[in-house]
């Protein structure tokens, strides 16, 4: 059983439990090893058309898989599009690999999706702690950083780009020409290629990234930032910002850090507000003040997507907003529990698209939406990448040596069993007669912090190989 192989989690609502084991008992059956002509001999997760690879795909994979103790290896996948890039850079966002051909359409013809391998190679570099493998793969990053800058990045030092990029289904874009999300995701892209770039100790990389960055952060806050309605916008070809288009896309410049503390709390309000992005479900990819909103979903119209829902919660997690992030995380992890059972004995299904204010998929009655069964690498951000992260609290960095957990207040939870590297390490909390008490496993030497918000305690300790614990009273 894969169980016997992955961390094993521990939380006070055992639902939250199997849902996290069920996610990774889906991904053993989708793992397809030494399958005939794939370039993938160890396996990969399929979840399309069994012959194709999705760039898309892949890059949300391997968010979560890094947690599979090595048992499912995102790298082999990453890896396989690095290779198909071509002399100047590009990189299609889907491949046949039988015969190694794109796989595009009339509407996106060179293959472009979002650029979110910097930020994917930053987060395997502090779960892997392979620094060699940043070495190795910055080469490639840039090459396609270049490629799509030189393809789509315009006069005004704006991206213009498919809307089918932009990974926002269904909704209507209204002739934007400037994206606000794709704007913010390549900002996004620069602020992580300086981050390897300090890494790596390359100062050069580094501050020629940060120039990006800054370039872009500073164009989105004063063309696409509106002051009366408080919130990033599209902009049209003449550069007018398209302030009936509202969409859960903006909230990529929190992730790219790019509005300041300010800008941030009228977008975090947005949030918290019902009749905004503030539903039951959180967060609709269009607020319930947008006329194309839809309590059905209507796909992406009114539907909640777990990958918005991830994006936005890692963006409120900068913002110092970590106790409204993981009330949001666990929100939407009862909606998709509620959808895959929805009245105790029936078996329902977890989806692509969920209902903003009650369980259930999100339904497309014009049919210009197909809402994906099992879409294995959106649930598993939310059962298992929020679930550790956010839901219990853990920041674990192998090449610092740290594992961080910051819990809003005392609960029994945990996680058994995690491997760094070549360490295998188990943090739990739970109450006794002593009081509450943290155990602790490790095999190595490294550095554990615990911070309690509601108990105003935090303390950073190092911690031996072996078994050891600490009473939270005598913090």
């Amino acid at each position: 059983m894969v169980k016997d192989f992955v961390p094993c989690v521990h939380f006070y609502d055992q639902d939250f439990v199997d849902m996290y084991d069920r996610t990774w008992v889906w991904i053993e059956e989708n793992w397809k090893e030494n399958v005939k002509n794939s370039p993938f001999p160890q396996g990969c997760l399929y979840t399309g058309h069994e012959n194709e690879i999705s760039l898309f795909d892949c890059m949300l994979e391997s968010l979560f898989l890094v947690y599979s103790n090595q048992k499912f290896d995102p790298c082999p996948q990453i890896d396989y599009f690095y290779s198909m890039q071509e002399a100047d850079g590009r990189i299609s966002e889907r491949y046949n690999v039988v015969d190694g051909t794109a796989v595009t359409d009339e509407e996106n013809p060179l293959g472009l999706t979002l650029p979110l391998l910097p930020y994917v190679e930053y987060c395997f570099y502090h779960k892997i702690g392979n620094k060699k493998r940043l070495k190795e793969v910055v080469v490639y990053l840039e090459k396609y950083l270049n490629w799509i800058s030189a393809n789509y990045q315009t006069e005004n030092g704006l991206f213009s780009v498919p809307y089918s990029a932009c990974r926002l289904g269904n909704i209507e874009r209204y002739g934007a020409k400037y994206t606000i999300d794709y704007n913010a995701a390549m900002a996004l892209a620069a602020l992580y290629m300086s981050n390897i770039g300090d890494i790596l100790n390359d100062k050069e990389l580094s501050f020629r990234y940060k120039r990006v960055y800054f370039s872009l952060k500073t164009r989105i806050n004063s063309m696409m930032w509106d002051t009366e309605r408080q919130f990033y916008f599209d902009l049209d070809e003449n550069g007018q910002r398209i302030v009936h288009n509202k969409h859960i896309g903006c909230y990529w410049t929190m992730l790219a850090e790019i509005p300041n503390f300010e800008y941030a709390e009228y977008l975090i309000k947005q949030l918290k507000d019902p009749n905004e992005f503030g539903t039951d479900n959180p967060f609709p990819c269009l607020p319930v003040s947008n006329p194309n909103y839809s309590a059905n979903g209507e796909g992406y119209r009114g539907g909640v997507v777990p990958f918005y829902t991830y994006l936005v919660i890692k963006g409120l997690v900068k913002y110092t907003t970590s106790i409204f992030a993981r009330e949001c995380a666990i929100r939407h992890m009862y909606f998709i529990l509620d959808t895959l059972h929805p009245d105790g004995e029936t078996v329902g299904e977890v989806w692509e698209a969920y209902k903003p204010a009650s369980e259930g998929p999100s339904i497309s009655t014009d049919q210009s939406f197909t809402n994906r069964k099992r879409y294995l690498p959106m649930l598993g951000l939310i059962t298992i990448t929020l679930m550790i992260e956010n839901i219990i609290g853990l920041d674990i960095s192998l090449p610092r040596k740290t594992v961080d957990w910051m819990m809003p207040s005392l609960e029994a939870m945990g996680i058994e069993n995690l491997s760094l590297k070549r360490n295998f390490i188990t943090i739990l909390s739970n109450k006794n007669l002593r009081g509450w008490e943290i155990r602790l496993e490790s095999e190595k030497l490294y550095y554990f912090t615990i911070e309690i918000l509601d108990e105003h305690k935090k303390k950073t300790l190092p911690i031996p190989s072996g078994k050891c614990s600490m009473l939270i009273d005598k913090l």
